[in-house]
């Protein structure tokens, strides 16, 4: 028997996937530590539905025996503690279930820029006919900071429309080479060099010691003035100071933004008066179905988990993905 601690309001409607477990499942749901009182001491499995970082600190630490720890997101940077690091315990994510979509706003973000649909929407709503050449995606060079499930999502699309793809990612081979869809793959010192090349960069890293405002002064330095930036990521890999400085003073071409330092952006905040910037609230990936289809995913790693077969996306504790 396996005992599986869920932290989630218990009035979540998708809880009720949760019957298509195994029978011999003990399941205990709750979004407070006291909730699990009772329970926590022989659990081996702690599924964090509702994504706070404290309460999945308290709950863990009242589970001695947890081996296996699941979040439905992919980002970790505020779910990582010293205590979940250091244990034994599993932990795995949901990448995969937000990569598709996205790699879709990565591409729609690009055309929005090659084909100036800001201009086009501008002259439609002042009533004016003024045709202008609209620019060519295919054949540009895109550079992929962060080659993981997402940016590999971005680089299929963008493949697709004709780009050429430039990757940079922790772990890359000692000289530049290239896979099925990107031409090269640099290591994190090759970043300038993928910059430079680039017409469009997509930032699709996860927030780790290491990525924390890697995209700074030197690096918007390095792109072209007819650069778009795109970050798909988390806000804080990129310096949002020295991004602003870059946009306002047209050092690069634009940005296509879904996340940022702080969340949600205040009031009057700069980007929201830069007519170069394109701003989605965070729901690029808030697709009709997500949180079915991460439950789903859930349900498939206990099959896995039960049967004591290998899981999926197992993240490396220490290095936050």
């Amino acid at each position: 028997m396996h005992k599986l601690m869920v932290i989630s309001d218990p009035a979540e409607p998708l809880l009720a996937l949760l019957e298509e477990l195994p029978e011999d499942t003990e399941i205990t749901v709750g979004n407070k530590p006291d909730a699990f009182a009772g329970v926590a001491a022989e659990a081996d499995a702690i599924f964090n539905w509702e994504l706070s970082a404290k309460t999945l600190r308290e709950v863990f630490g009242m589970c001695p025996k947890a081996r296996w720890v699941h979040t439905r997101t992919a980002g970790l940077d505020k779910l990582l503690f010293p205590a979940l690091v250091e244990s034994p315990a599993v932990l795995t994510n949901g990448t995969g279930v937000f990569s598709d979509s996205l790699g879709e706003f990565a591409l729609a973000a690009i055309l929005y820029f090659a084909k100036d649909f800001r201009r086009m929407i501008r002259a439609q709503q002042a009533g004016t006919w003024a045709p202008f050449e609209v620019e060519m995606a295919a054949g540009k060079v895109v550079a992929i900071v962060g080659y993981g499930d997402i940016g590999r999502a971005v680089a299929l699309r963008v493949r697709a429309m004709g780009m050429q793809v430039v990757a940079v990612k922790r772990h890359a081979p000692p000289t530049p080479c290239g896979d099925a869809l990107a031409q090269e793959i640099y290591g994190p010192e090759g970043l300038l060099q993928a910059l430079e090349r680039s017409d469009y960069v997509v930032v699709s890293a996860p927030l780790t010691p290491e990525t924390r405002g890697m995209i700074g002064e030197a690096q918007f330095a390095a792109m072209k003035d007819s650069a778009v930036i795109v970050n798909v990521g988390r806000g804080p890999v990129i310096d949002e100071a020295a991004m602003l400085r870059a946009l306002a003073g047209k050092r690069i071409r634009g940005a296509a933004l879904d996340v940022f330092e702080r969340e949600p952006l205040a009031a009057g905040h700069p980007f929201y008066q830069l007519g170069n910037v394109l701003l989605s609230p965070h729901c690029a990936d808030n697709t009709p179905g997500w949180e079915e289809e991460a439950m789903r995913f859930f349900l498939g790693q206990f099959r896995r988990y039960a049967k004591g077969e290998a899981l999926l996306n197992v993240v490396d504790k220490r290095l936050g993905y």
